[in-house]
């Protein structure tokens, strides 16, 4: 990899977390009014083994991250999409989401901004929204009251239309 590339790659980057964390949440709290989450990180720990709720609290301690009550439902999808948080992870989860009937601001924005910027990472971009349209809609799911569903469960039955 070129030090420019490095660069490039890193900038990239950084403007993804301030088009996502700065722009687009803000605005959506404003137009949207949407629900607190209402658990804590530690309420989350003492659910049930294999629970969404327990392995969303996982998920945020290794990766060494907070729970943000207005971004949970974001970081529920990267558990049962299998979507990284990496760069190509954040992309491919907001193309199933295009993939999966649901078009907003934030999914057409980071679509966008990832086919535009990431050409090494199109075909999984594509991948991901093919993968959207095979699996059942998800849009409309009461995030907040699955969480203590086992996980397997659910990502089994966001896939099932693919099998």
């Amino acid at each position: 990899m070129t030090k420019l590339y490095k660069i490039f790659v890193k900038m990239r980057s950084a403007i993804l977390v301030y088009l996502t964390h700065n722009m687009a949440l803000p605005v959506l709290r404003l137009i949207r009014k949407p629900q607190k989450f209402p658990y804590t990180q530690n309420e989350l720990k003492k659910m049930p083994d294999g629970s969404l709720g327990k392995d969303l609290a996982l998920f945020l301690q290794q990766r060494d991250l907070e729970l943000l009550p207005y971004y949970a439902k974001h970081d529920i999808k990267h558990i049962l999409l299998q979507y990284d948080t990496t760069d190509e992870g954040e992309v491919c989860l907001q193309c199933f989401m295009l993939g999966n009937g649901h078009l907003s601001f934030p999914v057409m924005a980071t679509v966008l901004f990832g086919f535009a910027t990431m050409p090494e990472y199109w075909s999984s971009f594509t991948k991901a929204y093919r993968h959207g349209q095979k699996s059942i809609a998800i849009k409309s799911w009461q995030w907040f009251n699955i969480l203590s569903q086992p996980t397997q469960l659910l990502k089994n039955k966001i896939n099932k239309n693919e099998a």
